[in-house]
């Protein structure tokens, strides 16, 4: 850490509190002997998303839970439960590391709109699935009775 006042790289702690998402020290420089304060703040990890088209974008939670949203548009699922969705699946994506598929996010959300509300996982899974006529339908409709 170098002293904002001399640049000297020798410091002490004299003080340190730790917060909910932040530490404050409160240093003193061993040179010129003033003193300063320095916040750590753990930044999240990045998480890049390959697309099925071979793109590499950021991942975006906002546009997971505007996905999930309109499938769930008029039906009977809370804003709650869809933000709380949105953090389970952010947080099971972390344990991937910094990069995921696409694939992986789109199995996600499936398996929670199927808990959730059935009709909402058949409008996810007709889009993410690409359905192609009613048999495709009537194939995920016998999968989710």
């Amino acid at each position: 850490m170098l002293c904002p006042y001399c640049s000297n790289e020798e410091t002490k702690v004299t003080d340190k509190r730790d917060s909910k998402d932040e530490t404050r020290r409160r240093r003193e420089c061993l040179k010129c002997g003033k003193r300063f304060t320095t916040y750590e703040k753990i930044m999240p990890l990045e998480i890049y998303v390959f697309k099925k088209d071979g793109r590499r974008e950021l991942f975006s939670d906002e546009k997971l839970k505007q996905g999930i949203m309109k499938a769930c548009e008029k039906r009977p699922v809370s804003i709650e439960k869809i933000d709380a969705a949105v953090s389970a699946i952010e947080e099971k994506l972390r344990q991937y590391g910094s990069e995921v598929r696409s694939e992986i996010i789109g199995e996600l959300v499936m398996r929670f709109l199927k808990k959730t509300d059935k009709v909402a996982y058949i409008r996810f899974a007709s889009v993410y699935r690409k359905f192609e006529d009613l048999s495709d339908f009537k194939k995920e409709m016998k999968e989710v009775s």
